[in-house]
């Protein structure tokens, strides 16, 4: 699944001449392996961040501390700057942000399987939080990955 999406976003960015970037938390460098197991990815991705402490969150991204210490790392606010960040620090066309919590654990307020997500263009950015349930560290990570992967895409295709 993750293939096919990949696929067809280096397709359609190939074609209108854009490019990807991210900026992931909880995923860990997984949207960035997707789009760069396929050949030719070069041709629309140049680099990703994997900003997995508020503080590498901070200093590549610049989110906040005022963000990060009101909202908490898993929070749409956080997302939204985590994509501009990643946006204007790779010049790209496109950057998806992901935040998260993969599990084991979580809480009452922030459960395992929350995960929020910023996808940003030159037009503004966009941002949302997927329950996906206490399905396992790996498969949260999965499916966060899917859906970032999706937001990309759907991106391209607006």
């Amino acid at each position: 699944m993750t293939a096919v999406l990949a696929t067809k976003i280096l397709e359609l960015a190939k074609a209108q001449g854009k490019t990807i970037t991210c900026a992931e938390s909880c995923t860990g460098g997984k949207v960035a392996a997707a789009l760069t197991d396929i050949a030719g990815s070069s041709a629309i991705f140049e680099r990703g961040f994997v900003t997995y402490s508020n503080t590498a969150k901070n200093e590549m991204l610049g989110v906040s501390t005022a963000t990060l210490e009101t909202y908490g790392a898993v929070s749409e606010q956080v997302a939204q700057e985590m994509a501009l960040g990643a946006l204007g620090a790779a010049k790209a066309d496109v950057a998806v942000a992901i935040s998260g919590i993969a599990g084991p654990g979580g809480s009452d307020f922030k459960p395992e399987g929350r995960v929020c997500y910023g996808i940003a263009t030159p037009k503004g950015v966009q941002t949302e939080t997927i329950e996906h349930g206490a399905l396992g560290r790996a498969q949260v990570r999965d499916a966060a990955t899917r859906h970032a992967l999706g937001l990309i895409l759907a991106a391209l295709a607006a």
